[in-house]
């Protein structure tokens, strides 16, 4: 007797779990585009080792598709950025602004590079942003450099 009633409880919640689900994995529309979109926090090196570098910078909240893209063009001339590297961020349309990470892989020890940073939507739709051109210096074979705080000071 317990089993025949059992069964069906089991059954009817993993149903409406599986409903409860399905639902809430519906597509949302995207949010409307800003209209102005602003660099708020200036690119700048979060951390960097021999062959590789992390920029970071913030934004206004873009709006638009919850996937961007974070962009940084870099070479070892300013006037000539001709490499790319572009990292996905998903916006979360409850913050005003949004923090993009890029990771610049392959470069060598010991380099000054010079980048600038943009974002896109996932089609490929510009910002609108496009930084200065800023540089850094690769650190050396087995070095670390740790340019930006894990955690922002508190305010008192």
């Amino acid at each position: 007797m317990k089993n025949q009633i059992f069964k069906p409880a089991v059954a009817g919640t993993v149903g409406c779990m599986l409903f409860a689900t399905s639902i809430l994995a519906q597509d949302v529309p995207a949010a409307a585009r800003a209209a102005h979109v602003e660099i708020t926090q200036e690119p700048s090196l979060e951390m960097a080792v021999d062959d590789l570098a992390i920029i970071r910078w913030t934004t206004s909240n873009p709006g638009g598709d919850d996937q961007h893209f974070g962009i940084v063009r870099y070479g070892t001339d300013p006037r000539e950025l001709s490499h790319v590297a572009k990292s996905p961020v998903r916006l979360n349309r409850s913050h005003p602004e949004t923090i993009f990470r890029v990771r610049v892989e392959g470069l060598k020890p010991q380099t000054i590079y010079y980048y600038a940073v943009t974002s896109t939507a996932s089609d490929g739709e510009s910002d609108g942003i496009e930084s200065s051109v800023y540089h850094f210096t690769t650190p050396g074979p087995g070095e670390r450099i740790v340019a930006y705080p894990s955690a922002r000071p508190s305010r008192h």
